[in-house]
């Protein structure tokens, strides 16, 4: 299955919730092999029940209104939950941006996170085109460049060294002449030769000494270097570009083209990026992520990333499910309702997939603060009675259980997934026969 990129509290609630139900049986005598039979088929109908519950969320290029607010559900779990808003927009304009909707394709290949710690939470955006967290390879380099025509170099920009096993002698300064003028002919020939392709920028995978940045400086050709080979490749897939290993290769056809260069610097400190704009045949974005810290910067990373993932998954597949603990409650009666159909032990093991699946409306209604049982009690009995299966835990106090008023939903597959997955890691820990802890074996 594609990979769904969020909802992993979700598994990790189930799985333990699945486990705890498994060790009561287990200490009535059911076999491990029957309990994860059970659980299996308790998971088909719960998978079932959830694709019969979904709905549809219609959006289209210019209405993008519903991807926004699933991106703001799965940001709600998250630190940065205080500009879930700001943030949900970023990663559905993000996606949107490498998205093929009549393909329902998303390449998230051509999206990039970039952090930066300093600045708040609120400077965190988008920029179309790519960013690179390094600075031009010399200060006095112009900082913006327009028209780019650049060429990526993965020789690195210094005269041959003597291999290891040679010595170079100089005893006289003739010698130290003859050297001098030897190098410095060999990189005039590596300028001209980037001169004469066109080219007026040098991005280059390897560094240069001064000597090169200095002449690279009075020829008036801005560089950058010590640029990642992933990076690099980014680059050339966005501006066209062929990466050259050797500098008799260079040519003006192999050059990549850009709107725009240019160097941005963060505040006070001495923070510098680079940002390729306007590229000719890419779409490819980065987020610039700003937060105090570095820690909270890696979170938000994170958090839009999941926020990226749900959004991806809504254009793949546009069902989803309604929040606040609503699918698992509608599942767990079904699953209920299945086990009055089941003879033998099996039965036993299906209901307590169906006790489970409670424990994540139970967290959900503890975690905001109300009695867990009751709310449940409360709820359950709603969804019975009325057979709406949007009803959840009003965990915002917003004074309805309908999730569908709330705008609380997630993917479809997203949740079929967690399903799914809880119950694969169960059944696997139920397989094993015998845990050793530390200290009682000798």
């Amino acid at each position: 299955p594609p990979q769904i990129g969020d909802g992993t509290t979700g598994v990790v609630v189930l799985a333990g919730a699945l486990l705890s139900q498994a060790e009561k049986l287990l200490d009535r005598g059911i076999h491990p092999v029957r309990i994860a039979e059970g659980y299996e088929s308790a998971c088909e109908v719960a998978v079932k029940t959830l694709s019969e519950i979904g709905d549809v969320i219609e959006f289209t290029k210019e209405n993008t209104q519903p991807l926004v607010t699933t991106a703001e559900t799965t940001l709600n779990s998250k630190i940065i939950n205080v500009n879930r808003s700001k943030m949900a927009k970023i990663a559905v304009d993000a996606v949107l941006s490498v998205a093929d909707l009549d393909r329902k394709d998303v390449n998230f290949d051509m999206i990039k996170m970039e952090g930066k710690p300093g600045g708040r939470l609120e400077d965190t955006e988008l920029v179309s085109g790519i960013v690179l967290d390094k600075e031009m390879s010399h200060t006095q380099m112009i900082k913006e460049i327009t028209d780019v025509k650049c060429c990526l170099l993965t020789c690195p920009f210094e005269p041959p060294k003597p291999k290891t096993k040679h010595k170079l002698d100089i005893d006289s300064k003739e010698a130290y002449e003859k050297l001098y003028k030897h190098e410095q002919e060999y990189f005039t020939k590596m300028i001209k030769q980037v001169k004469d392709s066109g080219a007026n920028l040098v991005i280059c995978q390897w560094g240069f000494d001064d000597e090169a940045n200095h002449l690279l400086l009075q020829n008036k050709l801005p560089a950058i270097r010590w640029v990642g080979g992933v990076e690099l490749e980014l680059i050339a897939i966005a501006t066209g570009a062929r990466i050259i290993p050797r500098f008799s290769e260079l040519s003006e056809e192999k050059l990549g083209t850009a709107g725009k260069v240019r160097e941005i610097t963060f505040g006070t400190t001495e923070e510098k990026m680079i940002i390729i704009e306007d590229c000719k045949n890419s779409n490819a974005v980065t987020c610039v992520v700003r937060g105090g810290n570095k820690m909270i910067v890696e979170e938000a990373k994170r958090s839009l990333h999941d926020a990226m993932c749900v959004v991806r998954n809504l254009i793949k597949d546009n069902r989803v499910v309604y929040g606040g603990g609503s699918a698992e409650i509608a599942c767990s009666l079904s699953v209920s309702a299945h086990a009055d159909t089941v003879m033998g032990t099996d039965q036993y093991a299906i209901r307590a997939f169906a006790d489970a699946l409670d424990d994540i409306p139970l967290a959900l209604a503890e975690n905001c603060g109300l009695s867990p049982i009751e709310e449940l009690a409360n709820v359950k009995s709603k969804q019975l009675q009325s057979k709406n299966p949007f009803l959840g835990i009003d965990c915002v106090q917003a004074g309805t259980n309908d999730m569908k008023q709330q705008g609380v939903f997630e993917t479809l597959i997203g949740k079929q997934q967690q399903l799914l997955l809880a119950t694969q890691v169960v059944k696997m820990v139920l397989k094993i026969d015998d845990v050793i802890s530390m200290g009682n074996y000798q």
